[in-house]
């Protein structure tokens, strides 16, 4: 028989805005989120302690507000309102599934959802409840990516688990360019050298720097994220090198 158990304690799964909208072109399509709570649900009831990092993208991107002229600074906290606003939904979706859900924000906004202190955040993961960290690193001039790089480190996930609608990473955007390569592993530094579109160049030298491995995937391919969380090999895997690599 397979073996269905977890090969990781505990995991942090970014999850882009857009991919809330499911085939829409704004907004959340509440069959899509349903369709990811279900999987985070499964993971939770195999004893998977789930770290979610949600963009804000399907509702607002400050980057397009900043090059109309608006100031970088004050586009990028409407971004960050706009993470908030995944994460309550995601929170409640995941609560009609009976899962304990915590949302932590680093901006302080007490009547809607804790603010983020990380000795709390792994208390809750330990005692079983999804943590959704809102709001970025609550910072301008730092993307979503970065926070959860930043809150994979905090919490000391095992693995970050990079959500896309792709089956992993590639040499070029395989949707124009059909003779696109995919790696199945790459370092951190070939990430980097070769400019690839995985994270942004700050979230990579975080988890470089703390050796801490990322898994690229398709989440729209249904079963994915739970064959990662039982230790299958599924997209691609980026890893500090390791000195006996070949």
């Amino acid at each position: 028989m397979p073996d269905h158990s977890p090969a990781y304690r505990r995991v942090l799964l970014k999850l882009s805005g857009e991919a809330l909208m499911g085939e829409g072109e704004f907004g959340i399509d509440p069959e899509t989120m349903r369709g990811f709570a279900g999987e985070i649900r499964d993971a939770v009831a195999m004893g998977v302690q789930v770290g979610l990092v949600i963009g804000g993208g399907n509702l607002f991107r400050g980057v397009s507000l900043s090059a109309g002229g608006m100031k970088r600074a004050s586009a990028d906290y409407m971004g960050m309102l706009a993470t908030v606003m995944n994460s309550l939904a995601m929170q409640d979706a995941l609560e009609q599934m009976a899962v304990p859900t915590e949302v932590m924000s680093a901006l302080g906004i007490h009547p809607v959802c804790e603010e983020f202190d990380r000795r709390r955040a792994i208390r809750h993961l330990e005692q079983g409840r999804v943590v959704i960290f809102a709001a970025g690193t609550g910072n301008p001039f730092f993307t979503t990516d970065s926070a959860a790089s930043l809150r994979a480190i905090e919490i000391e996930a095992q693995l970050m688990l990079k959500a896309t609608k792709v089956d992993g990473v590639y040499s070029a955007d395989p949707v124009k360019d059909p003779g696109a390569e995919r790696y199945d592993r790459l370092s951190y530094d070939e990430v980097i050298e070769r400019k690839l579109n995985v994270m942004d160049a700050t979230a990579v030298i975080l988890c470089r720097d703390h050796d801490l491995p990322m898994r690229v995937f398709n989440i729209f391919n249904e079963g994915d994220f739970l064959r990662l969380i039982r230790g299958e090999d599924v997209g691609t895997l980026v890893q500090k090198e390791k000195k006996n690599d070949q």
